[in-house]
């Protein structure tokens, strides 16, 4: 395409060319030659080599005076870091664009204009050669310039060349081991995406926290896509789960809505943050089908790179498509390790602020609040940093912190790039934090507490455990995880653990969907006036309340079920007291008041039932739409508290007709096995389910006839009792005769080891702990199965 040593077209760009054109160049121009089959779409342009660059200040004869002006430099040093880094930009700006270099752009940036049109507006982006490396990002060192004019092209190639002597890109090469001069800077120059009309952000191909390979985190917000990079907005979250997604479905796993409280748009001056109509900030800035696209490409890149990759995305408002404008190797992300590292807070202060969680370890430290460049000379080593948000100005500081908390950002901002590239834990998008921190006191930041990050009052005390996984093999005995927070699965995932044996819908149903199910179904027959109020801005626009039960269920269960996908996980259907559904949004209206509610209308008893069967359909469509629609058929399903024979029939053909049926796509329907009843009949209970889930703290309070809400009898209740024990053998027994699962999902393996020991006696399936429980339980398990084995004469029964 007539291209010369200094232009090169996109098209005529690969991988190869790293070192002329730098890695975000050399990257644009691989989606450009080897995606554009695969649907991903990236802006048409050109790259001005770094060979232009240096010929830049080989005609300036300016080498010799960038050296001086670096020369003896104290990287440490943030005022000497100032002044000698912006002593060198002047002299690369003083060198100018050689008549030549512009005779060179000229026929390049003609083919945009024949391409695009006379008015076409062009976004020209740094690419240094040390830039987009898997081992170093660069991650917003050097300038970019948006909705640049051709009559201003050339004075933003020259700022570009400039800003390779930031400080910030200065004091990171220093950090990595690069030389200064060696470095060279090539200029993207492309069609500008007008998503200043419309919206942008942010995709990895990966879980940024905990590394977990198979999700795609999408993050964006409206308008110009830097306020996402710089962690200036709360941004709306989206996740895709990669192994169903190849195999065919198309639906969006989870999603978060964010304030995205500005927009950044271009003004008369350049780029500029407005606020955001409200109605635009109580909506999502993508569609379904346009997070599907992004996520395609992403998946496309991902596989063609061979690595998880960090990649920036901008809608075009006028043209309505989604684009690609950057990507690059994900430089830093949790991966599996042969020694695994957890932070546990044991005792801490009152919670001072919450944010998201960037990270999973804990940091103590004394508060320095920073609002603006100047307060960071008063920084020091291993304090908290506070700030409204963070620039890449501020890396060099960032680097001697002990943690960093922002008011604005979500996970992929910059303050989070840089945190977790640094080992850093960091609480993102707090709202408040520089008012209600105050400097210089001590506070905890834990990231290790799930999604929500926070920051305690003084000192916390923390206890670390660092398991070698190395060496540690897996027992016979299934060990599994209770689990209910959708918030915590990736990272719960990340345990040696064989699936979920109890994913608990109570806790979806009451911190995400928040509201009776019921009360949505029927909003006119709540009776209070605030209620009805309340139901109605829960479920938006749309008014569909039974949709918003099912989408919110469905993908709270359904983010548990991919996180560990394609281990088993085992949902059991709700299980709340009459008393706890009346404690919903608008609940009180549709649930008798019950003088013993553990023992009333619970569990299996309601499904069927013309008081709730509404509700059961509900429930059922969620799980009809995680299995079928989401295609996450490691979902096994299970019935809680089923008190008779008749009981389990009943419910088993209302699920069936609900298109549940047990056996159809492999569907298996467990039942939690927590009355005596369920022991007593077990080979009956057996023919009509596909596993057994002992229940261990119901079937204790009904064994013992002991109230396991009752501080007064608490000395009564005892999973270890002979009785006890006698009763879980027998359904162990009753299982194993009927070739079914047999499993136990209830506390006491989790808090007695002797305990975890008998069921392995007894010959259980599986047991599922509480997380914190499943590495020291697992060594229980596998020390009991070597004496079992040994006992029997046989060789120890373990897994590779």
């Amino acid at each position: 395409m007539g291209s010369s040593p200094f232009v090169l077209d996109f098209s005529d760009v690969t991988l190869d060319d790293l070192p002329l054109v730098g890695g975000k160049n050399a990257s644009l121009g691989e989606l450009h030659r080897h995606l554009a089959s695969a649907g991903v779409r990236v802006p048409g342009g050109f790259a001005v080599t770094a060979a232009a660059y240096r010929h830049v200040l080989d005609r300036a004869g300016a080498w010799a005076r960038l050296e001086a002006a670096l020369d003896g430099l104290d990287v440490d040093d943030v005022a000497d870091l100032e002044a000698r880094s912006a002593r060198a930009r002047q002299v690369v700006l003083d060198a100018g664009i050689p008549d030549d270099l512009r005779e060179a752009v000229e026929p390049a940036l003609g083919r945009l204009l024949e391409r695009y049109g006379p008015d076409l507006r062009l976004a020209v982006r740094s690419s240094a050669t040390a830039e987009d490396l898997p081992e170093a990002s660069f991650a917003g060192q050097h300038a970019s310039y948006l909705d640049v004019g051709r009559d201003d092209l050339y004075v933003a190639m020259s700022r570009c060349f400039a800003s390779l002597f930031t400080a910030r890109a200065v004091h990171y090469r220093r950090r990595h081991g690069y030389d200064d001069l060696s470095v060279g800077l090539s200029v993207g120059v492309m069609k500008m995406v007008r998503s200043d009309v419309a919206s942008s952000g942010v995709v990895f191909t990966v879980d940024t926290e905990t590394g977990h390979p198979d999700v795609v985190l999408l993050t964006g917000s409206w308008g110009l896509g830097e306020n996402v990079v710089q962690g200036a907005v709360d941004p709306d979250e989206f996740h895709v789960h990669k192994p169903t997604y190849r195999a065919g479905h198309r639906t969006v796993l989870h999603r978060r809505l964010g304030g995205k409280a500005v927009r950044m748009v271009t003004g008369a001056s350049g780029p500029e943050n407005v606020a955001t109509p409200e109605e635009d900030r109580a909506r999502y800035c993508l569609g379904d089908a346009e997070v599907l696209d992004l996520a395609g490409a992403a998946i496309a890149i991902e596989e063609h790179y061979g690595r998880p990759m960090d990649i920036e995305w901008a809608k075009d408002g006028v043209d309505g498509r989604t684009y690609v404008v950057q990507a690059r190797p994900v430089t830093v992300a949790a991966r599996a390790a042969t020694v695994l590292e957890r932070h546990v807070v044991q005792e801490h202060g009152r919670v001072l602020v919450t944010g998201r969680a960037v990270g999973e370890r804990v940091a103590t430290g004394r508060v320095r609040v920073v609002r603006d460049s100047r307060d960071l000379a008063a920084f020091e080593a291993g304090d908290v940093l506070v700030a409204e948000t963070t620039t890449p100005d501020w890396e060099p500081v960032l680097a001697s912190a002990s943690a960093v908390v922002t008011e604005q950002g979500g996970r992929t901002c910059h303050a989070a790039i840089v945190a977790r590239e640094l080992g850093l834990p960091a609480v993102v998008g707090t709202g408040d934090a520089t008012t209600t921190l105050v400097d210089g006191t001590e506070v905890s930041v834990s990231c290790a507490e799930g999604e929500t990050g926070r920051v305690y009052d003084g000192r916390a005390t923390v206890h670390v455990d660092r398991v070698d996984l190395s060496d540690l093999p897996r027992p016979r005995t299934r060990i599994m995880v209770n689990l209910g927070n959708p918030a915590l699965a990736l990272r719960t995932s990340m345990l040696p653990c064989d699936g979920v044996g109890l994913a608990r819908t109570e806790f979806v149903i009451s911190e995400v969907v928040k509201a009776h199910p019921l009360a949505l179904l029927h909003p006119d027959r709540v009776a209070d006036e605030g209620e009805r109020a309340a139901l109605a801005a829960l479920v938006g626009g749309s008014g569909d309340g039974a949709a918003w039960f099912v989408d919110r269920l469905s993908e709270g269960v359904g983010m548990i079920a991919a996180a560990f996908f394609p281990r088993p996980v085992v949902v059991r259907m709700s299980d709340f007291k009459t008393n706890e559904y009346a404690g919903l949004l608008g609940g009180s209206g549709f649930e008798p008041h019950e003088a013993n509610p553990m023992l009333g209308f619970r569990g299996a008893s309601r499904y069927a039932h013309p008081a709730y069967e509404e509700g059961f359909a509900l429930e059922c469509r969620a799980m009809r739409r995680v299995r079928e629609d989401m295609g996450l058929t490691n979902v096994v399903l299970m019935l809680p508290f089923v008190r008779r024979l008749a009981e389990a029939d009943l419910v088993l053909e209302r699920m069936a007709d609900l298109g549940l049926v047990r056996g159809r796509d492999g569907l298996e329907v467990f039942a939690m096995c927590e009355i005596p009843n369920n022991v007593v009949l077990v080979d009956d209970f057996a023919r009509r389910f596909d596993g057994l889930s002992i229940g261990s703290n119901d079937l204790t309070q009904l064994t013992l006839g002991v109230d396991r809400d009752s501080d007064l009898v608490a000395f009564d209740y005892d999973e270890r009792d002979p009785g006890v024990m006698a009763m879980i053998r027998l359904a162990v027994e009753g299982c194993r005769r009927n070739g079914i699962h047999s499993g136990l999902c209830g506390q006491a393996p989790s808090d007695y080891p002797e305990f975890a020991e008998f069921l392995v006696e007894a010959g259980i399936d599986s047991m599922s702990l509480n997380p914190d429980s499943v590495l020291a339980t697992t060594r229980v398990v596998l020390a009991a199965e070597q004496r079992v084995a040994a006992a029997a004469g046989d060789g120890a029964p373990l897994r590779a």
